[in-house]
């Protein structure tokens, strides 16, 4: 058979670590600053990064054999890498459900884009801002809404005290404060 009908890796486009899927049936939510940052990349792949990688893998094809051309190999490998990263972008912008938390209506319940002050048991406060899948940053304390310490946090207010499934066990924690806010919308250096 052809090389040419034949995948080099046996990878589904569409295969994801599980804290990157969105579950079944739900929408995927994302802040303004996610949406702006998924957009912008995927504009920066389309009008810079492809066309340039385009015209490396032309150059290299004009040198003559193929098969022992490595700019050109390498060239098709990173060309194939950067259009399932943009058919990737692509769709989560198409299924994304934009929630801004600064204008959610004032409530001290937890809703995604909810910016959380909670304290466990062992006396130590901490605090997580609930983000969409894409916008995990642990640096910065935003936690999927997927992840169990959202989950637990979700729908509950101020004052209450919520069980928060760890693998070494159930913890109570109590949440101490529920904001709304404009989140960061640049990634760290």
């Amino acid at each position: 058979m052809s090389k040419a009908f034949t995948r080099e890796d046996d990878r589904d486009d569409d295969e994801l670590p599980a804290e990157l899927k969105v579950p079944a049936g739900s929408k995927n939510y994302m802040t303004p600053g996610g949406w702006r940052r998924m957009k912008t990349e995927l504009h920066d792949l389309v009008t810079k990064h492809r066309p340039e990688l385009t015209q490396v893998i032309n150059w290299a094809a004009s040198n003559g054999d193929r098969s022992e051309n490595g700019d050109y190999i390498y060239g098709k490998k990173k060309l194939r890498e950067t259009d399932r990263r943009i058919r990737f972008l692509t769709k989560r912008l198409e299924n994304a459900e934009v929630v801004d938390p600064e204008a959610r209506e004032a409530t001290d319940q937890v809703f995604f884009g909810a910016t959380v002050t909670y304290l466990r048991e062992d006396g130590n406060e901490e605090t997580v801002s609930i983000v969409g899948v894409d916008e995990t940053d642990l640096k910065r304390h935003y936690v999927s809404w997927t992840a169990p310490v959202a989950r637990a946090l979700l729908r509950a207010r101020e004052g209450d005290s919520v069980p928060l499934r760890l693998p070494g066990g159930i913890e109570e924690i109590e949440i101490l404060e529920v904001r709304y806010q404009a989140l960061e919308t640049e990634r760290p250096s």
